[in-house]
């Protein structure tokens, strides 16, 4: 009556070895290493390894080794001193397009690792690092497009010698100023045929007519999505520009970014160049009018004024030559003729064919190089301090385009070699399609990390080990088979975390520690069902029988409603919901089995043989 046949012991045996495989990684612990990856200009090689590893001799760095995994050199430390040294000492002695970064190196054997055993991860909250919770400025993606629409109109009205007045952004509004109605007429017909995503409505105004111009609803949405999807590519190419290891950049409702940064403690470092919306403009200096003009108010209609570094002023044509978004690379250096800090760019076939016929057509005439960078202040506006964003333009230099210029060349007239090194970051990683503005920030430091692992694992220890006890006390031998299917069920919990290659958090193990006290929950149900049908004159292998049968649909029940709670709160919440509800499910799924078929394939090898056993329960 109450044998399992052997395929069915077999089945339990081999799932828990496995299991047990797969959980192993997780006792090795890992190394303190440092990850060198290349850049674009670069490649990882036997050659590079041999540089790094007479760099970190010389500087009297101890280290296990280095190896070569998938186009990067891991190198392992023998301590965390060791390696923020050893950053510093490869950052010095590797010259060129390289990323350096700090990680954490498992140190699974390789039969293991053959096997695709892999530890699991951990959180920003066990590990240590930089959480950043970023707002995106839909209304600036909205007024950048909208600014975008205006170029092309401006420029569509030249080449049909259309004349205006003025083409200005007001709100959400495009408005363009017509000298006449017919004019009016003849621009309404332009726009309606080449810009078909805008709605225009034309003003009656016959002494200084005007076509107002909406985008619809349609290319709002559309536009706003695309900011967003844009500001998290850049965001992770500029992490991947600083180095950092195993990174998190993922959307948080319809206007706001998660940044997390695993191992990273310079949070100040981290901001500027996350937050920085700096990008650069090319445009032709204005020699048809007086600057002095200008100065005093008098701008004509086609020009901007800007001030360089130095405070001088210049006219500057409206039209832009060319914008960093056109960089595909940008690398720091020194110009050859002066010395100076420099950054050599590179543009895709697009921005080259557009720079190579401007300045094709301008040679002899001046150019400047707009750094424009957008800045959060605080102001006190009706007694109340908010947060405005203001955008800080510089030229940064003017130089006499003496060439037709193509797909590389150099931007001089830097500060420093740090800025040229940050711009040439900035422009490697594109620019950010809106302002973005950091509206929470929280660091957790390694020490307080390592702190928060093991409170966390002595929190599972103690829940496990009362609850070992309470159940070898009431239940005796079959609390003794209850305390096996719980320690079994906390291994396959850690196996399927790092099958998922899943990451543990803090609330991940609180998940865990109430997954412990639920687990034997199941086996409560049952024994006491047993002790039920023994108080009403039942064989105890018929009591067996029936307490196991009848309450696995109480049990099923409850495990399955806990279920579709832990999937609620998964497909729902955000970040540490969603840790606590992973190891919830799992730890529900993984009970069921233990609890049920684990517990009674224990009880029929220790009493389903014999006619009539004491039960000790």
């Amino acid at each position: 009556m109450n044998r399992y046949p052997l395929w069915k012991n077999l089945l339990v045996l081999i799932v828990l070895l496995v299991a047990g495989l797969y959980a192993l990684p997780n006792l090795y612990g890992d190394d303190p290493a440092v990850q060198i990856s290349a850049g674009r200009t670069a490649t990882v090689d036997l050659a590079l390894a041999d540089k790094a590893e007479k760099a970190l001799k010389t500087a009297g760095i101890e280290y296990k080794g280095a190896q070569l995994e998938d186009d990067k050199l891991l190198i392992r430390l023998t301590s965390a001193d060791n390696q923020l040294k050893a950053k510093d000492a490869l950052s010095k002695a590797l010259v060129g397009d390289y990323i350096i970064a700090l990680n954490l190196a498992s140190t699974t054997p390789h039969w293991l690792a053959s096997l695709g055993a892999e530890p699991m991860n951990l959180g920003l909250d066990l590990r240590g690092g930089v959480h950043f919770l970023m707002q995106v400025d839909m209304d600036a993606a909205v007024k950048q497009s909208l600014d975008t629409y205006g170029s092309d109109i401006r420029l569509s009205l030249r080449e049909e010698k259309i004349r205006y007045k003025q083409i200005k952004v007001e709100g959400q509004k495009l408005i363009l100023v017509l000298r006449n109605t017919e004019d009016r007429d003849k621009a309404e017909s332009l726009i309606l045929k080449n810009f078909n995503d805008l709605q225009v409505t034309v003003s009656d105004n016959e002494a200084s007519p005007e076509i107002i111009m909406n985008m619809s609803e349609k290319s709002i949405r559309e536009t706003k999505q695309l900011a967003l999807q844009q500001n998290i590519t850049t965001l992770r190419n500029r992490i991947n520009e600083l180095g950092v290891a195993e990174p998190t950049v993922q959307q948080q409702g319809d206007d706001r970014i998660v940044v997390q940064l695993p191992g990273v403690q310079d949070t100040a470092q981290a901001k500027k160049i996350l937050g920085a919306t700096a990008t650069l403009e090319f445009r032709l200096v204005d020699t048809e009018h007086d600057v002095k003009d200008a100065v005093n108010g008098r701008i004509p209609p086609n020009s901007e004024l800007y001030y360089s570094r130095d405070g001088r002023p210049y006219l500057l044509d409206k039209r832009v030559m060319l914008t960093g978004e056109h960089v595909i690379n940008a690398a720091s250096t020194l110009d050859p003729q002066s010395g100076t800090p420099a950054v050599s760019v590179t543009l895709d076939g697009k921005g080259a064919r557009a720079f190579s016929n401007v300045t094709r057509d301008n040679i002899g005439n001046p150019m400047a190089v707009v750094f424009i960078e957008s800045k959060m202040e605080t102001k006190e506006i009706d007694g109340e301090l908010v947060s405005v964003r203001r955008q800080v333009p510089e030229i940064i230099n003017v130089a006499t385009i003496r060439d037709q210029l193509s797909k590389k060349f150099q931007i001089t007239g830097l500060d420093s070699t740090t800025e040229a090194r940050d711009l040439s970051l900035l422009l490697r990683a594109g620019a950010l399609a809106a302002p973005i503005e950091i509206v929470e920030e929280r660091t957790v430091g390694p020490s307080m990390g390592q702190q928060n692992i093991e409170q966390g694992f002595e929190s599972v220890i103690i829940g496990f080990v009362l609850v070992l006890v309470f159940m070898l006390v009431w239940y005796r031998v079959f609390g003794l088979f209850a305390n096996v299917a719980l320690a079994a069920n906390l291994i396959f919990i850690v196996a399927l975390l790092s099958l998922l290659q899943a990451t543990l958090t803090l609330p991940g193990i609180a998940g865990i520690v109430l997954t412990v006290g639920m687990a034997v929950d199941a086996n409560v149900l049952i024994y006491e069902r047993i002790r039920e049908e023994l108080r009403n004159g039942n064989s105890p292998q018929a009591s067996i029988s029936a307490g196991y049968d009848k309450a696995f649909s109480t049990i099923a029940d409850a495990n399955i409603t806990t279920l579709i709670a832990a999937i609620v709160l998964f497909g729902f919440g955000t970040g540490a919901i969603k840790g606590f509800a992973v190891t919830l499910s799992l730890g529900i799924i993984t009970s069921m089995f233990t609890a049920i078929m684990g517990t009674r394939a224990l009880v029929n090898l220790f009493y389903g043989r014999k006619n009539k056993p004491k039960l000790s329960i």
